[in-house]
């Protein structure tokens, strides 16, 4: 005991991550109460009113008990009348209890009303689209059309609306960054839609909150809101195709990359790579993570989950790759030259 107590909460969450494996550097913190929106904002004043409601009527508790005791151990007990006793029971029993309930009934019902709302005629319009374990980011313009894609990596500009449309392409998952709004489920066959205006900037984690299999644990994703400009230009280089190779390395990873049959899972527009099983890598190396934020996008992780994808995520779709240590490093070179 002498030994967890002189642990801080900091240390103990090392200790957890730790233990599950997580990078620390994308152990932002989820947490509903440090809220960067307004929808978040709304769901942090209801979560600290039930709180301190529930520390008035726990210290409430403790003082009648303790008063109780006191009484019961006095040489003359102190005896209330029928009239004060009737009172204290409809007061503290029923009222109290009632005018709290309906004000937090209340409370949560104009908050999910305020939550569904319509979003700004001006929102930027992204379509998010879940799969076993990773997430699909496309960018639309005013006619619905795909103009970016990317892969784990939300990029919005801060003080605009950002409606997001929510769907499944196998099982039900759930689309939660809890500092920006509260979750919305990802259901096959159906469009779900939410939206959230971000008014710092900052990186946010986000996590799939509905179990989908062996990896939802690992099926994050990382919400960076920034200002207008910057958004603008990394919008700019996510439409571009991917530059051509520039070395003779980075020629020989594109071989690798094709003869190894990884262009029929990805895509990689300005070359023949147009498979759709798993995420576009155009722009692989501009990311901040790969495999779903469980590791930094370094070269080493890369390496990794290129060479032994199960090793790091159980149950991930990618096969394990057959490359000697001269291809591993060309398909290396290769993909971190796609920024």
């Amino acid at each position: 005991m002498h030994f967890w107590t002189k642990l801080n909460h900091k240390a103990i969450y090392v200790v957890v991550l730790l233990t599950l494996k997580l990078p620390l550097s994308y152990a932002q913190s989820q947490s509903a109460i440090q809220p960067a929106t307004e929808q978040a904002r709304g769901i942090s004043y209801i979560w600290w009113s039930m709180f301190w409601v529930a520390v008035v009527v726990f210290v409430a508790v403790m003082l009648l008990l303790a008063w109780g005791l006191w009484c019961g151990k006095s040489k003359k007990p102190t005896q209330l009348s029928y009239l004060v006793s009737r009172n204290l029971v409809i007061v503290a029993g029923i009222a109290v209890p009632l005018v709290t309930v309906i004000c937090l009934v209340g409370g949560s019902l104009m908050l999910g009303r305020s939550l569904s709302a319509s979003p700004p005629d001006n929102a930027l319009e992204v379509r998010i689209t879940g799969w076993m374990w990773w997430w699909q980011i496309e960018y639309l313009d005013e006619n619905s059309n795909t103009i970016a894609t990317t892969a784990n990596e939300l990029h919005v500009p801060i003080n605009r609306p950002i409606q997001v449309y929510l769907e499944s392409g196998d099982v039900i998952h759930s689309f939660w960054v809890p500092q920006l709004h509260g979750k919305t489920d990802l259901i096959p066959g159906r469009t779900n839609s939410s939206w959230f205006e971000v008014d710092v900037s900052g990186t946010f984690r986000g996590q799939c909150a509905e179990f989908c299999g062996l990896q939802h644990a690992l099926m994050g994703f990382l919400v960076v809101s920034e200002p207008q400009a910057e958004f603008d230009a990394w919008l700019a280089n996510q439409q571009a195709p991917a530059q051509p190779p520039e070395n003779n390395e980075v020629l020989a990873g594109q071989r690798v990359f094709f003869e190894t049959g990884c262009h029929q899972c990805h895509t990689i527009r300005g070359t023949d790579a147009a498979g759709t099983a798993g995420p576009d890598l155009t722009h692989l190396a501009s990311r901040q993570s790969i495999a779903s934020v469980t590791r930094k996008n370094s070269r080493a992780h890369l390496g990794g989950w290129v060479a032994d994808p199960n090793g790091i995520k159980p149950g991930a779709k990618m096969p394990m790759s057959q490359l000697d240590a001269k291809e591993l490093s060309d398909l290396l070179d290769y993909l971190q030259s796609l920024h």
